[in-house]
């Protein structure tokens, strides 16, 4: 009966919660910040994948509009032997422009929890005290909440998924995509850092 019980507080919580993560996923609040923070996704063998390009697009214009003097990429090799998802990121970001003394990179990351850590400890050592996160909007909630525990204000910049992705993207995947974050982010409030 405890059992049930907790079992069906543990689930209240993280379906309150990811709703609260889906209406931060569709604000965004860009404002100017010390640097523009891109967390990182896939990249093959040297080139972003589509999620990742669409990040680093949108991290583009909002260093075209001046609102951050940087920009860092994030993300560890995730198995690839020669490239890793900061560093491929930080070629992109170049090729569209974007100076490469203004670039800042994190690529021992191995999750979000890892990459921030990595990040904050870099954003510290440079003095950076705030900064605009871009992600896709179900995993800006997060990202914003780890940085603000580590005392930066942060805000954020959900990159906008394409319409043909925006269409196939039924309610139940947006819905587990969100209820996965709202999992992810409370293990990491209980202190399983992955």
């Amino acid at each position: 009966m405890l059992a049930a019980f907790l079992a069906t507080g543990v689930l209240a919580y993280l379906t309150v919660l990811s709703v609260r993560m889906g209406r931060e996923s569709m604000r965004d609040d860009a404002a100017p910040a010390d640097v523009i923070l891109v967390m990182g996704a896939a990249e093959y063998r040297g080139h972003p994948s589509p999620v990742l390009k669409r990040r680093l697009d949108h991290a583009v214009e909002l260093y075209r509009q001046h609102l951050a003097p940087f920009v860092m990429t994030t993300g560890g090799a995730g198995g690839d032997p020669v490239f890793t998802e900061g560093g491929v990121s930080r070629s992109y970001l170049i090729d569209r422009g974007v100076p490469a003394e203004s670039v800042i990179v994190e690529d021992e990351g191995g999750s979000t929890a890892h990459s921030l850590a990595a990040a904050g400890e870099i954003f510290r050592s440079m003095g950076l005290k705030s900064c605009i996160v871009v992600s896709d909007g179900y995993h800006v909630y997060r990202v914003k909440r780890i940085l603000q525990l580590q005392g930066f204000a942060v805000y954020t910049s959900p990159r906008e998924p394409p319409p043909s992705e925006s269409e196939s993207i039924s309610a139940v995947r947006r819905a587990w995509l969100l209820f996965r974050q709202a999992c992810a982010y409370s293990l990491w409030r209980v202190g399983l850092r992955f």
